[in-house]
Parts: C-alpha cells; sequence; structure tokens
C-alpha cells in the first residue's frame, strides 16, 4: 500500500501530495515518514535552481546512506541530504545558527524540485547527490507557482512542512 506524505507552505497556504518510494529509496522513506512531522524556514536554491528546501536537524537513528540518488533531479522529485554544519556554516551560505554550532552537526536538507534543468554542483563541495525519497503526484503546478514567489518574493517568514498524509 502506497504512503503519501504532504508538502505545506505555511505562509502560502499552498500543499501538494507526494507518494513515498519505498521500493527505490526504502531506508530514506522509513526514517522521514518516521521523523514527520517536520517543518522549518524555507530556502530557496542558490546552485541547484529549481529547488525549495528546509534544514532540520538529524533525526534518524541511523543514517540512511546513498540510495536512488540523483545530481539532476526532476520536477516532482524530494530528496534527502545530510551535511555537516561546518559545510553549511561558511559565509556563501550565509545560513544563522541558534546554538554557535561549537562542534559540527549533522543537517539533514529536505527539497523539493518543482522545475526542469536542475544541477546538484555547489562551487565549495562539488557534486551533492540526493537520495529521491518521494514523488510529487497532486498539486506540483500550484506549489511551483508559489516557489516562483518565493524566489522573486522572499523566503522571510515562510515555513516548509512535511508531514503524513
Amino acid at each position: 500500500m502506497p504512503r503519501y506524505i504532504t508538502i505545506t507552505l505555511e505562509k502560502r497556504g499552498v500543499s501538494c501530495r507526494a507518494r513515498l518510494l519505498d521500493e527505490e529509496a526504502p531506508r530514506t522513506a522509513q526514517a522521514v515518514w518516521d521523523a514527520l512531522p517536520l517543518s522549518g524556514q524555507v530556502f530557496h536554491g542558490k546552485y541547484a535552481r529549481n529547488e525549495i528546501y528546509n534544514l532540520v536537524p538529524a533525526f534518524a537513528p541511523t543514517e540512511p546512506g546513498a540510495e536512488n540518488t540523483t545530481v539532476t533531479p526532476i520536477p516532482g522529485d524530494v530528496c534527502y541530504f545530510t551535511f555537516n554544519a561546518d559545510i553549511l556554516q561558511t559565509p556563501s551560505h550565509g545560513y544563522e545558527s541558534d546554538d554557535g554550532l561549537t562542534e559540527p552537526k549533522p543537517i539533514i536538507d529536505l527539497a523539493v524540485f518543482y522545475g526542469r534543468n536542475n544541477l546538484l554542483f555547489n562551487g565549495d563541495v562539488g557534486w551533492v547527490p540526493g537520495n529521491v525519497f518521494a514523488t510529487i503526484e497532486e498539486g506540483l503546478d500550484e506549489m511551483a507557482r508559489a516557489c516562483q514567489d518565493i524566489w522573486m518574493g522572499g523566503a522571510r517568514g515562510e515555513t516548509l512542512t512535511y508531514s503524513r498524509a
């Protein structure tokens, strides 16, 4: 039986529905499912192109590792990335830390790709493959319009939430 999640831009009141890819990315899909709901400040991708994402503390008891990875996500792909804070705490990224990050801690990036021609290459670290763990099946067009509004109008004050459908 397929499992679904709802992805919501809270302030804009826009949601889409994604099917977990339990066969293609079983470890990642299960880790995310077990941690839901997950919310955080939304960001728009600087390098990848047509991407919104949030950053949350690591939540899996065991890191899922690479599975169903891509560096060229397509519209509707929902991806999972693991970073250490020392990678993200560079002047080029501009993220703020609540705790001063005295020690690098794992950070999970949950990303929605809403358009074509994405390439996961970061000038600071190189190729950044992500685990595709879900695919948007309903509401992608409306979500894409809201993502474009984030790009052009700004992300401040907007929350991206992942929850069980």
